[in-house]
């Protein structure tokens, strides 16, 4: 991919957006186009359509999206779809009318059906019931797949999509109604630190930062001994990329012909004498491009929670409420194909939950 190419990052200022922009920045990259929600609002067709007639944009890397946790998608589920829809759609369908050719669809692993066989292939996509707490942004992501698929269909687009498990690290969001579970972690221990050593005003600053204290978390600090309450049962499995590693993947796959792309999907035995049904599958694949990102190894939500407690240094106790939903029952990528592919994420969990709780104290 020529350095030259004028590359569209949409949601540049969030955690994966900002991310995939330092990587290409790295990478040599230097025509590379963005805008702030205040200059483009994605969710208005008419203005997204004006954007790409104005701008000589090569290729599209699609990273704007509404997020949250269990608690944000149960509490506002119809902006999860709306918001999510119209981003895609209109980026989507702008940027082939301008004439892109190549787009990269950040799509996420809650397209898969709650109770697929582990770990979850590609194939899995619709072949079955998605989990009822994030059915919503699932049901967006999986039509943003499919939009990325009928224009590849129809017109000869290159539009491809990643699917990343589970991510975490720096600019993630530790606003406790709206976040995932790992930057959640990271804060509630946080303050049950802060809370052990009597720093009330350290606590007031963290709630200056980052948002509101809920009033059942602040009532468990204050108690004695302190209490960090945490949802559900803590038996659920999760797998977790740090948001690096996942843009260094994107720039990968960005790089990779449409060809070598293509025969990661082809089934491992050629169709022996039908040449004409082995291009046809070939040609399927390039339509239907859709790649798992992950790092193929998860562990229970428990798990994880003592490591992040050990990382920030947390000694007091954890209470699991088992009255909140635990959601999927497990998530983990096959990422087989990736690794076929010849990436392999590079930063392992603990030294990434460190780099990331750095990242918190400096925020």
């Amino acid at each position: 991919m020529d350095r030259q190419t004028r590359i569209f990052v949409a949601g540049h200022r969030g955690m994966v957006g900002s991310a995939i922009l330092r990587r290409l920045q790295a990478g040599g990259f230097d025509r590379l186009i963005t805008r702030r929600h205040e200059e483009l609002d994605l969710t208005d067709q008419a203005a997204v359509g004006r954007f790409f007639q104005e701008h000589s944009v090569h290729r599209v890397v699609l990273a704007a999206a509404r997020v949250g946790g269990i608690q944000a998608n149960n509490t506002y589920p119809a902006t999860f779809i709306y918001e999510n829809l119209m981003i895609q759609v209109n980026v989507i369908h702008a940027a082939f009318q301008a004439g892109v050719k190549h787009l990269l669809f950040l799509g996420s692993s809650c397209i898969y059906p709650k109770h697929a066989a582990q770990p979850l292939q590609e194939e899995a996509l619709l072949s079955g019931w998605l989990e009822p707490t994030n059915e919503p942004y699932a049901v967006a992501k999986i039509a943003g797949i499919k939009l990325c698929e009928s224009y590849n269909r129809q017109y000869g687009t290159d539009y491809r999509s990643v699917m990343p498990t589970n991510l975490y690290g720096p600019g993630d969001n530790y606003d406790l109604e709206t976040s995932h579970v790992l930057p959640a972690l990271i804060r509630k221990f946080h303050l049950g630190k802060l809370a052990q050593n009597s720093d009330w005003d350290a606590i007031a600053a963290d709630e200056a930062r980052f948002g509101p204290i809920p009033v059942d978390i602040r009532e468990a600090l204050g108690r004695s001994p302190i209490k960090v309450v945490l949802w559900g049962s803590g038996r659920p499995y999760r797998e977790f990329l740090h948001v690096d590693d996942l843009a260094d993947a994107c720039l990968f796959v960005m790089q990779l012909s449409a060809d070598v792309l293509a025969e990661a999907f082809m089934p491992a035995t050629p169709l022996a004498g039908d040449a004409d049904a082995s291009a046809q599958a070939h040609n399927l694949r390039r339509e239907t491009c859709l790649l798992n990102i992950g790092t193929g190894r998860d562990l229970t939500i428990r798990e994880l929670a003592e490591t992040v407690a050990a990382v920030v240094g947390y000694t007091g106790d954890i209470v699991w409420d088992a009255d909140k939903p635990d959601g999927t029952p497990r998530k983990r990528l096959d990422v087989r194909r990736s690794s076929r592919l010849g990436w392999h994420p590079q930063i392992g969990l603990d030294d990434g939950i460190l780099r990331t709780y750095q990242d918190y104290l400096q925020a």
